[in-house]
């Protein structure tokens, strides 16, 4: 009686617990964890690509801006989303044709990849738990990441767990080299250009009013002082206020949408930018990153100011003024690979100075030949045209490879995944 009175209050425990992850007010910051398990208890994929996201609902931006280019993928090589978060597998369902699974054991992937030929898993971002597909030696594994910046996490010691690091251009390489001890750069980096990368247009923007808008597109806080690139606290709201009090700018303000999650300072400065741009009235405006594609917003703008970030990597192409803030807080590293020292910086000190740095960009544009530069250096030489195509052959030579390779390991005696 006692036995079975405890497996009833386990069962009871286990309902609630499901019943709270499908509640709507589950965290978006957290994976859910309801899969799909028991109908992949004895099923196989027919894909050779599985991209592996266990991200939640927040992350969701590091995948989304890929998806045309997995679809691509998706019509030479068959392709598999492997996801964590049943509310993100929908999300992605939703929005894209590729077939998604959402596993929530561990051994539930065991079972899959034992009883299928995936040969490639991609991986969108640094997620630990990306260590649960990272363990399986069936497949060749490949970090393609969500965007390439100078941010010191870009050379990270987390790219040595891959066979493979695709990168947009020779910075990125560069940037590794200078920063990793013991990786082979030319062994393991493939540059495919950056295909979620698309051309901004060169003609600069004004808004209904014919003013020049400034898109000012921050970045998150991080996670720790090494990461923090930030310029919300720091700059944001000073910056944007001189920027409405000058009178010849209109404001896009698109914060990035982990802004404040591990500090409520962030949050009020974040409260604080956006009642600055939602009281001006001028054509200003607050443009939440999921309400358009960062391109969008890209064309809307004559100028942009932004943190060390993949922002400033995507705007590059569009060949209009960048200004780049410096971080706040000495302790952020920052891996710079030409462009920060190429392109006008702004420390927290002098944000009242923004209009004045706008202006003249925007008048003389004194930096569009370095810019032009920088492109070539960071997404040549398949941007923009030949991407996507790049990336699907580099795929294909991956797979060839891991197809070499595969069958003398298992003759060696190498079995199961």
């Amino acid at each position: 009686m006692r036995r079975l009175l405890i497996d009833l209050r386990r069962r009871a425990q286990s309902n609630v617990i499901k019943r709270l992850r499908r509640s709507r007010l589950f965290p978006r910051t957290l994976v859910n964890r309801l899969g799909d398990d028991e109908r992949l208890a004895t099923a196989r994929t027919d894909a050779a690509v599985m991209v592996y996201f266990p991200g939640a609902l927040d992350t969701l931006y590091q995948i989304e801006p890929w998806l045309p280019t997995f679809e691509a993928l998706h019509r030479v090589h068959r392709v598999v989303v492997v996801c964590q978060d049943s509310r993100v597998a929908a999300h992605l369902r939703d929005t894209s044709a590729l077939p998604v699974l959402t596993v929530a054991r561990y051994g539930t992937l065991d079972g899959l990849l034992g009883r299928s030929e995936v040969k490639l898993a991609l991986y969108v971002s640094h997620l630990p738990r990306n260590f649960e597909s990272l363990r399986f030696t069936s497949l060749l594994h490949a970090y393609i990441g969500h965007g390439d910046s100078d941010k010191g996490v870009s050379a990270s010691n987390q790219l040595k767990a891959y066979d493979f690091v695709f990168t947009p251009g020779q910075a990125a390489i560069d940037r590794i080299a200078k920063r990793l001890m013991r990786f082979d750069t030319a062994e393991r980096c493939r540059i495919v250009g950056q295909p979620l990368t698309l051309s901004a247009p060169v003609v600069p923007a004004a808004s209904a009013s014919g003013a020049p808008v400034v898109l000012y597109a921050p970045t998150w806080e991080g996670a720790q002082p090494s990461v923090a690139y930030s310029s919300v606290l720091s700059h944001g709201e000073r910056m944007v206020r001189a920027l409405l009090a000058d009178g010849r700018f209109r404001v896009l303000y698109r914060p990035h949408p982990l802004i404040g999650v591990t500090s409520r300072a962030y949050t009020l400065a974040d409260q604080a930018i956006r009642a600055a741009v939602e009281e001006a009235g001028d054509g200003s405006a607050v443009v939440p990153a999921d309400a358009e594609p960062l391109e969008a917003s890209f064309a809307k703008a004559s100028a942009l100011v932004c943190d060390v970030s993949a922002v400033a990597t995507g705007w590059l192409p569009s060949l209009k003024p960048i200004v780049v803030t410096k971080p706040a807080g000495e302790e952020a590293v920052a891996a710079d690979s030409g462009m920060l020292t190429r392109v006008p910086r702004l420390a927290a000190e002098h944000a009242d100075r923004i209009a004045e740095v706008i202006a003249e960009e925007l008048a003389d544009d004194p930096g569009r030949e370095v810019r032009r530069e920088l492109v070539a250096h960071y997404l040549s030489p398949y941007w923009p045209d030949g991407v996507t195509e790049r990336f699907v052959e580099v795929c294909g030579e991956v797979i060839a490879l891991r197809d070499s390779l595969r069958p003398r390991l298992v003759a060696e005696g190498a079995t199961g995944v």
